[in-house]
């Protein structure tokens, strides 16, 4: 069996190679996979871009990291909490200076 005489073939993906133009067909064989695989990872990644847009816009998700997605926490300042505090109790100190008044 002369191996040089038959035609040989090579299984690359779904392509069959025939090796009679030698390393240039394989080659291009190869840019044509990588190309096809490219355009399938451009597929993919549109999806997931998809999805996280769908995600974000949703916003009560939260990611895989833990942290939430959309409505940041509000936070307030160490000026208003103060003014809040003060308020909350002159009004508990009228609250309890009615009572007295209706007690007494």
């Amino acid at each position: 069996m002369d191996l040089l005489g038959k035609t040989l073939t090579r299984r690359l993906g779904r392509e069959t190679i025939p090796d009679t133009g030698g390393f240039m067909n394989i080659l291009a064989a190869l840019r044509q996979e990588e190309a096809k695989l490219q355009k399938q990872a451009d597929k993919v990644r549109q999806q997931l871009d998809a999805v996280r847009a769908a995600t974000k816009i949703l916003g009560r998700e939260v990611a895989s990291s833990g942290k939430r997605i959309g409505k940041k926490k509000r936070k307030m300042s160490a000026a208003a909490r103060a003014r809040i505090g003060k308020a909350t109790k002159e009004r508990w100190a009228k609250f309890r200076a009615a009572k007295a008044k209706g007690k007494g």
